[in-house]
C-alpha cells in the first residue's frame, strides 16, 4: 500500500471516527462507519441501538442502507466501508450480500467479531485492511466502557 492510499483510508477512518464521536453524544457504542465510492462518502451511519431499540441498527447497517439508497440498488460494487470496529457476524453478512469491495476497520473485536467465527463470511472479492487509526478507535471504544462500570 502506498503513502497516498494510507492517507486516503486515514481521511476516511477520521469521518468514521466523527460518525462514532455521533453515536457517543447519544450514549451509544461509540462506533462509526462510512461508505466511499469514486472518493466520495455515498453514506454513513452511527450506532443507533439504544436509540431506535433495534438490535440491528449498528453503524455498519446504516451506513450500508444509506449507500445503497444513494446508488439506488443493493450492490456496493465498487465501494469502500470504513468502520471504526471490526463488524460484527451480522454485519459482516450484510457486507457479503453487498457485494462490497473492500472493508477497512480500526480496532479489532475479539469478542464478537466476525473474524472470531469459523469460515468465510465477507464475499470472496472483498478485500480487508485492518489497524487503520487503531488506537484512536480502541480509545473511543475504552473510554465508553470505562464509564460504564
Amino acid at each position: 500500500m502506498n503513502k497516498s492510499s494510507i492517507d486516503i483510508d486515514k481521511k476516511f477512518m477520521q469521518m468514521a471516527i466523527d460518525e462514532a464521536h455521533h453515536a457517543l453524544k447519544r450514549e451509544e457504542v461509540p462506533i462509526g462507519a462510512v461508505v466511499v465510492a469514486g472518493g466520495r462518502v455515498i453514506g454513513r451511519g452511527h450506532n443507533l441501538v439504544e436509540t431506535l431499540c433495534d438490535a440491528t441498527a449498528h453503524a455498519e447497517m446504516q451506513a450500508i442502507t444509506a449507500a445503497a439508497t444513494t446508488l439506488g440498488g443493493k450492490y456496493l460494487k465498487g465501494c469502500t466501508l470504513y468502520v471504526t470496529v471490526e463488524p460484527c457476524i451480522m454485519c459482516a453478512g450484510a457486507l457479503a450480500w453487498s457485494q462490497i469491495d473492500r472493508v477497512v476497520y480500526g480496532a479489532d473485536d475479539p469478542k464478537r467479531g466476525y473474524t472470531t467465527v469459523q469460515g468465510k463470511i465477507l464475499h470472496p472479492k472483498t478485500e480487508v485492511t485492518k489497524g487503520v487509526m487503531k488506537q484512536e478507535c480502541e480509545i473511543l471504544m475504552q473510554e465508553f466502557f470505562k464509564k460504564l462500570r
